[in-house]
């Protein structure tokens, strides 16, 4: 199947991503308006330390207007490594760096209508060394035992998608 995008209109531009809005030919020949995020690339980290804790944060998020569970995670910069995010982001939010730094995957967040591509990370050997957080996050850091994670997502109080992806590519590395 054939699509072409025939234009494309700068309708927002923020600090991690702007809004255009995309003229698509679709394989029948018709023509339509597509709004589409174009987001910069993002990463999440499975901080796991040696007493088999799993690291999260908890933070307040706009768009459920409350705090959800997570873990770390941020957006790279213009054009950083995703590794070298990776290791940024687990000093920013949780204090702490990693020796082994492991890649798990990637996928794409909202392809419908979003551009972000994350990438995942299992972190280990880990040890204190912090960064300054940004300015604008107020984040609380909780260690969480693996079957206490496990019982957690079966009881639904994980409610982010990009921690249930990285959980699930995660999982097979785990032992408990």
């Amino acid at each position: 199947m054939n699509f072409k995008i025939l234009n494309r209109e700068l309708v927002y531009q923020g600090r991690a991503f702007e809004v255009q809005k995309v003229y698509l030919q679709l394989p029948n020949n018709k023509k339509r308006y597509y709004d589409l995020v174009d987001h910069r690339d993002s990463v999440t980290i499975v901080p796991l330390d040696h007493d088999g804790n799993l690291w999260f944060v908890s933070q307040y998020r706009l768009g459920v207007e409350g705090q959800l569970l997570e873990l770390p995670a941020g957006v790279l910069e213009d054009v950083e490594d995703p590794k070298v995010g990776a290791l940024r982001e687990i000093r920013e939010e949780i204090g702490m760096a990693s020796n082994n730094l492991k890649f798990l995957g990637d996928f794409y967040l909202a392809p419908g209508y979003s551009s972000e591509h994350m990438f995942i990370y299992l972190a280990t050997d880990l040890f204190p060394s912090s960064l300054d957080q940004d300015s604008d996050e107020f984040i609380n850091v909780q260690k969480i035992s693996i079957p206490h994670v496990r019982d957690l997502i079966q009881k639904g109080e994980i409610k982010d998608a990009k921690t249930l992806a990285a959980l699930i590519l995660a999982f097979p590395q785990l032992t408990i």
